[in-house]
């Protein structure tokens, strides 16, 4: 597939990733000023709005550089017209890269996730893979929210070793009260994220696990606790101006004790 991008001037930015890890990379993106960006399906409505945006699944960039399979009608007209690509997409598959290097004389290809054993933040090294610099805060701009006098619990992520007991989720509700869960069998659902964030901003707590909705919280502008076990939250907590973290070496060592406290403190935070 020979030929190069045009002189447009326009980038294109690919992001694949879940909902944490996008966020993340939000300050990068902006940074870019892309004239498109390509995400996940269900992070499509977070950046609608920010950029013009398509999902991965839709545009078939994923079947690029695959051998015998031609790609959809239309891919590498839409490739061509960008004078810059940068893909957090494909990084690992050199067929892959082979081939939209040949549709492009500027494709820049990035790690999509610190390599083991970083030190700083993500959304920072994501920011300075761009040329970016400084502190990334990722932002969401949720529109007018409904205020209401409550806090969201969401008591869970990507993997089981990040969760905090349930147990102690519903002891903690008992004790405190006018809890809302959010994703849970029981509790609030949405099928469109940005419909999610603006229900959790409008909160006046949101406490969760290391995850993407705890991102996502934070990047709505929510008041936050996040709990973190085995990972780092040097690396990967959420940022803002209004996030506690607590932290042990497991969740299980995380008590209720200790999570009560934390919520107590953000409430005393909230404007009377």
């Amino acid at each position: 597939m020979p030929g190069a991008c045009t002189d447009s001037g326009s980038t294109l930015a690919i992001r694949p990733g879940g909902i944490g890890d996008t966020i993340l990379t939000l300050p990068a993106i902006e940074h870019l000023k892309p004239g498109e960006i390509w995400v996940r399906s269900e992070i499509v409505p977070l950046v609608r709005g920010a950029f013009r945006v398509r999902s991965i699944a839709s545009t078939g960039v994923d079947l690029l550089g695959i051998p015998g399979v031609e790609p959809p009608p239309g891919l590498v007209a839409s490739l061509r017209r960008f004078s810059r690509i940068d893909s957090w997409y494909g990084a690992t598959r050199p067929e892959f890269r082979d081939a939209l290097a040949g549709l492009c004389d500027d494709v820049r290809f990035h790690a999509a996730l610190p390599a083991e054993g970083f030190r700083g933040h993500a959304a920072d090294f994501f920011l300075s893979q761009v040329g970016g610099h400084g502190a990334a805060i990722p932002a969401i701009a949720t529109g007018p929210v409904e205020r209401r006098r409550s806090i969201v619990f969401h008591p869970y992520s990507g993997s089981a070793r990040k969760n905090w007991p349930m147990e102690r989720w519903i002891r903690l509700e008992q004790e405190l009260g006018g809890v809302e869960w959010a994703e849970s069998p029981d509790g609030t659902r949405f099928e469109d994220l940005l419909e999610l964030a603006r229900w959790i901003a409008g909160a006046s707590l949101y406490v969760g696990n290391d995850s993407g909705i705890t991102h996502l919280a934070a990047a709505a502008g929510a008041r936050v606790i996040a709990l973190f076990g085995p990972t780092d939250p040097e690396v990967w907590a959420p940022r803002g101006e209004k996030i506690r973290v607590v932290r042990a070496a497991s969740m299980e060592e995380i008590s209720i004790a200790m999570v009560r406290e934390a919520v107590e403190q953000q409430l005393q935070q909230l404007p009377r």
